[in-house]
């Protein structure tokens, strides 16, 4: 897979909320919420052009029973995909460039995880800045080699979330 990190597009947001109305229709009454995460949801920063959503659900086995309905979307499902309990989906567009990744979970213990961090790099520009300037980078090194890629952001995301948790818990503690 191609490493490409574009700009942000402030139509990111207006995507993620189309898309993930139809995700919601697709897989009815069992979500319970759907999220944008991913650098897609961090105004200001460059990201590859793939739109994340994470789905919580009440019964992660009745997921897979509407699979046909997120293939009629245009969805690949993916099974867990490599992390158990979780429902993996991803789309393409027209010209086969990928444009979509559905993470479905029930009772996803992470899910706090990549909330914060979202959250997190969007109330401190100056570590999402420094996330972009990474990510730029270690697409330039590793252009067609998303393992790399992904393995260079490794030690950056997890000092980040562990950051953010202890920024999102103390922001709890504030608002008791």
């Amino acid at each position: 897979m191609k490493v490409e990190v574009v700009p942000h597009d402030p139509t990111w947001r207006v995507k993620f909320e189309d898309e993930s109305k139809l995700v919601a229709q697709a897989l009815g009454t069992n979500v319970i919420a759907i999220h944008h995460i991913g650098s897609t949801a961090i105004p200001h920063i460059y990201a590859k052009p793939i739109i994340d959503m994470l789905v919580e659900v009440k019964d992660i086995a009745k997921v897979d029973e509407q699979n046909s309905a997120m293939v009629a979307l245009g969805y690949e499902a993916m099974g867990e995909f490599g992390l158990p309990g979780r429902r993996f989906y991803r789309k393409h567009d027209a010209t086969g460039k990928r444009t979509h990744h559905v993470h479905t979970f029930e009772n996803f213990s992470g899910l706090q995880r990549h909330l914060a961090f979202r959250d997190y790099m969007i109330a401190h520009p100056e570590d999402a800045n420094r996330y972009s300037e990474l990510k730029r980078k270690l697409a330039k090194q590793y252009p067609d080699d998303i393992n790399g890629y992904v393995d260079g952001k490794d030690g950056f995301i997890k000092d980040m979330e562990k950051r953010a948790l202890e920024w999102k818990r103390s922001q709890n503690i504030c608002n008791m």
